[in-house]
């Protein structure tokens, strides 16, 4: 979906298939016929954007096989769908019942996220619409902070270097501008966008910035107008938004905020949890963690790595920071210019949500990511963009 801004540039926006998990490129090439395709309908949209998540192995396929890249950008086209931005984070697995940790693999000081990021880089050039020269990656957010010393940041950053020449490169060939955003995570090296302004001045690229995920924001409990204008005094671009929201409980020290918590500590994914304390963040690794006995303070709220449907916030006495989103999504594009051009819904727990939420079938899926996107549209039309056919 694309939109004008008052500016007179172009917003995109789309929805991330991490959701819908493939390995593969034929099982791409599944999504976009059973997933893609039926959320542009409901939408009545003659062209829906997507974000693609590209596991190694399709990823390979693409770069390797230009006959492969040209007959994903032909379907693509023949199904009413269009790519400007890619996940890279998930290197593969995704889908697997159990993720956990093992998303953090490989990363910036392993030589594999490299060449798969070049790889990713490679491909969005050559499935970006005829009409559009800029395409945007969203990346690992370097390391999960364990086992990250100073002989791997020194590793990262010269991987991060190279990828900045090779970006250069490709735009000098094939005329495209693609840029890469560390996304800021819980439990990563670089957590919150505080901690991504000293590595990326250091590399001081406008191909390497910053991929914002409001719900990561949250979680972390950022205020999104001091986040984004240290980025901006700091010269750090805003490559790509994900806009998400985190599970919010304001009482956690009640037995009912508890219980009603514990539905959604899943084996699949992890789900940071955090509280603001007058000592600082406080956090675990997992929801589990929080809740056993005395493994975080509950004095004040808790907010977790959840991924809850932008339209339908949990029951109470749970919540969600979609609060955060809209103030975020008011200072990345609300203002005389954008801070960025590429927003992505990116709700990849479905299939993890208390199983009474989950949706049954595929026909419920494209029904939440189409209310999901309709309420991202309106969001953007009432900051004053115009959706565009």
């Amino acid at each position: 979906m694309r939109f004008r801004h008052p500016d007179g540039s172009t917003v995109h926006l789309a929805y991330c298939t991490n959701v819908h998990p493939a390995e593969t490129l034929d099982g791409v090439l599944a999504q976009l016929r059973d997933h893609c395709e039926p959320v542009r309908r409901r939408l009545g949209r003659d062209r829906l954007g997507i974000g693609l998540w590209l596991a190694k192995d399709a990823a390979h396929a693409l770069v390797t096989d230009p006959s492969a890249l040209r007959g994903l950008r032909t379907e693509l086209d023949r199904r009413g769908l269009e790519v400007v931005t890619l996940n890279g984070f998930p290197y593969e697995g995704f889908g697997a019942e159990e993720v956990k940790y093992r998303v953090y693999r490989p990363d910036w000081a392993d030589p594999e996220r490299l060449d798969h990021t070049t790889a990713l880089a490679r491909v969005l050039a050559g499935l970006l619409p005829d009409d559009v020269t800029e395409g945007t990656v969203s990346t690992l957010p370097l390391a999960w902070r364990t086992a990250y010393d100073e002989g791997r940041a020194e590793k990262a950053h010269t991987a991060l270097v190279t990828l900045a020449e090779r970006l250069d490169a490709l735009d000098e060939l094939t005329g495209r501008s693609i840029r890469v955003g560390l996304e800021p995570e819980p439990g990563c090296v670089v957590e919150t966008t505080e901690d991504a302004l000293a590595p990326l001045t250091a590399i001081a690229h406008p191909r390497i910035g910053i991929c914002v995920d409001t719900c990561h924001l949250a979680t972390s409990f950022e205020d999104p107008h001091t986040a984004l204008d240290a980025l901006t005094a700091a010269r750090v671009p805003v490559v790509k938004s994900q806009l998400s929201a985190a599970l919010h409980a304001e009482h956690p020290h009640l037995p009912e905020v508890r219980a009603a918590l514990a539905a959604f500590d899943e084996p699949r994914f992890l789900h940071q949890t955090r509280t603001s304390t007058a000592a600082g963040l406080r956090g675990t690794d997992d929801l589990g963690e929080a809740l056993h006995a005395d493994a975080l303070p509950d004095a004040g709220p808790w907010r977790s790595h959840f991924h809850v449907p932008l339209h339908a916030a949990p029951a109470a006495p749970l919540t969600s920071t979609l609060p955060v989103l809209k103030a975020a999504l008011a200072r990345l594009v609300g203002g005389p210019h954008p801070l960025t051009r590429h927003l992505e819904v990116e709700t990849y727990t479905w299939q993890a949500l208390p199983p009474e939420l989950r949706p049954r079938g595929r026909a419920q899926l494209a029904d939440g990511i189409a209310a999901e996107l309709t309420l991202a549209r309106d969001l953007l039309t009432d900051l004053g963009l115009k959706e565009l056919p």
